[in-house]
């Protein structure tokens, strides 16, 4: 798709704004990676070869008595027995010494017989953010070999849940900072557009409505429906469309009485096509200027809720949920660093790039 001169001049300006260009290119990698979580950080093996039967364990329940055991559940591929059922091609003597015949069958040959042998790909990273490890010992358990970034106080690898945190936490954001962005744009074009008594019974209702506790509706909510993902985007989007509205209502306002919106009107221009094609691009540059405040707060509201125990389950993979731990656990220091660097990472990253954003929409702004 070919660009207009325009947004070929606004990119020129993004990329020469080295800082937010490179920061879009690592937040570009580090969100990529954290897409693909499932084939970095899992329980289950990325692919499974069974009697020269491939199979994909993280995309399709299989359960145990598909590999020759006994039970109909999803089989647990971290267990040894599992394991030797997979790689001997589903011999019943697994259950009697798993390891002694998983190590001869890896050779092909169990007990003088050769054998159809099976294997196994794991992700990189065998466990999953929800995995509970066998550390041997108390948790949370300090970085080793094993786990890279230590255990947190229920034996979880840390480093999957950064991961899928990680992800969790960008997915939140953007979707509250789209439809935030558009309610809080919607409803201040309209205010400073029309003006009289439609800006004043808005303003009336933004009074009221940025007086209500939120913390307190959110608690009664949880309480009543349950902690999900959905519902804590609904009530975020709920308390947090008004932060657009007073920037996008005093640029309306400022450009309502402009020449060019007087000569639209007069031409017989639709009010809509005059507030957002004609007067909307003017205000962008105070929108966008608004933009790292709402990502950043929705981040921090994020981990802010998760930390106090009323964001998302707890077996979520929450950033603020780790910090919790941090503080519960003094002494495992691992876990408070692991969390003020992903935060650090993560909103540093996207206030660069809003930043940038910010500048190649400005026409007064040129970079060298």
């Amino acid at each position: 798709m070919k660009l207009s001169p325009l947004n070929q001049r606004r990119w020129r300006n993004f990329r020469r704004n080295r800082r937010a260009f490179w920061s879009l290119i690592v937040f570009s990698v580090l969100f990529g990676l954290t897409l693909a979580a499932e084939f970095i950080a899992n329980d289950k093996p990325i692919l499974v070869s069974y009697h020269g039967e491939l199979r994909a364990p993280i995309f399709r329940f299989y359960p145990e008595t598909a590999f020759g055991g006994d039970f109909r559940t999803e089989a647990v591929y971290g267990d040894i027995e599992v394991q030797c059922l997979i790689v001997s091609g589903g011999l019943t003597e697994c259950f009697d010494d798993p390891e002694a015949i998983l190590e001869d069958a890896r050779d092909g040959i169990v007990a003088g017989v050769e054998i159809d042998k099976g294997w196994l790909l794991w992700p990189p990273i065998p466990y999953s953010y929800d995995t509970i490890n066998d550390i041997g010992g108390a948790a949370p358990s300090a970085p080793d070999g094993d786990h890279w970034l230590g255990t947190d106080d229920t034996a979880r690898d840390v480093l999957a849940r950064v991961i899928y945190g990680f992800r969790l936490s960008v997915i939140f954001t953007l979707i509250v900072t789209v439809l935030t962005s558009l309610i809080g744009i919607a409803a201040g074009a309209v205010q400073g557009y029309f003006g009289g008594w439609v800006d004043l019974v808005f303003q009336r209702m933004l009074e009221i409505w940025g007086s209500t506790p939120s913390l307190y509706v959110i608690i009664i909510l949880f309480a009543i429906l349950g902690r999900s993902f959905w519902l804590l985007v609904f009530v975020t989007v709920l308390f947090g469309w008004p932060a657009l509205v007073g920037v996008v209502r005093a640029e309306f306002l400022r450009a309502r009485n402009f020449e060019y919106v007087r000569a639209a009107k007069a031409l017989g221009v639709s009010n809509r096509v005059i507030m957002f094609r004609h007067m909307l691009p003017n205000a962008m540059v105070a929108t966008l200027t608004m933009l790292p405040f709402i990502i950043t707060g929705t981040i921090g509201t994020l981990a802010a809720l998760d930390f106090l125990g009323y964001g998302l389950p707890s077996s979520a993979p929450s950033l603020g949920e780790l910090t919790r731990q941090a503080k519960q656990n003094l002494q495992a220091p691992w876990l408070g660093f692991t969390a003020f660097v992903t935060f650090t990472i993560l909103l540093s990253l996207l206030v660069f790039i809003f930043e940038g954003v910010r500048d190649a929409f400005d026409p007064r702004k040129t970079f060298q």
